[in-house]
């Protein structure tokens, strides 16, 4: 795994992944793993100057790592740092496993084609995600307005990477996800692994997805299925 990203998101990657390993295996079991944390601080600058080059560099090197340690595939434990997965992907002998991919899954599992997106302001504007979606899954993603989305991203950027749990912040995701139902959206994909955090099925109407249960749980299936 690659955490760090922020380390308040990675902390339920390793807790969900051992508690399925233990659900599913029993007895004294927890999972064998390897995770190189970065800083987070390094990343946020690279991302706020478009500095993707360097970011790239400093994921593929700690893709290698991760690799070097004996691991049989990566997950980035993050869905904006997936803007250069393909790139981490050639630069490494193992496989990756995609957030959107295991997002994807999950949602056609539950027959719907419509979805908001809730992210960072690169997850939602770009199309590294929200396109492979659309291109190889044959889904709907609608997102918010120009200011929510500066809103949903700042909130991720002031409070939830730093662990702030804010009610108020919940209200204006709340009406955030009420606009996405408005227009549609059968669900919502909260597509920024700390979002959880913050929000869960209590405060939607509709379906949310939340991509760090479900990729860590995906992780969970897939080093199952090849032992």
């Amino acid at each position: 795994m690659i955490g760090g990203m922020s380390w308040e998101s990675s902390i339920e990657y390793y807790r969900i992944i051992n508690e399925q390993i233990s659900r599913r295996l029993g007895g004294y079991h927890s999972a064998k793993s390897v995770m190189v944390s970065v800083d987070f601080a390094e990343i946020e600058v690279m991302q706020r100057e478009n500095r993707w080059e360097e970011a790239t560099e400093m994921m593929v090197e700690a893709a290698r790592q991760v690799e070097r340690s004996g691991a049989d595939f990566l997950v980035i434990c993050t869905n904006t740092m997936h803007k250069m997965a393909d790139e981490v992907e050639r630069q490494i002998s193992i496989p990756l496993l995609h957030i959107a991919d295991a997002t994807a899954e999950k949602i056609a599992s539950c027959g719907l084609k419509k979805v908001g997106l809730l992210g960072t302001r690169f997850t939602m504007e770009e199309d590294f995600y929200k396109g492979r979606l659309i291109s190889k899954y044959g889904m709907e993603v609608v997102v918010p307005s120009l200011q929510e989305r500066i809103i949903v991203h700042n909130i991720i950027y002031r409070e939830l990477v730093m662990g702030i749990i804010n009610p108020t912040s919940r209200d204006s995701y709340t009406e955030v996800m009420e606009g996405l139902v408005s227009c549609g959206a059968e669900g919502v994909i909260l597509g920024c692994t700390e979002i959880g955090l913050l929000v869960n099925q209590n405060n939607s109407q509709v379906p949310l997805f939340d991509t760090t249960s479900i990729h860590a749980e995906a992780a969970v299936v897939y080093a199952l299925s090849t032992e």
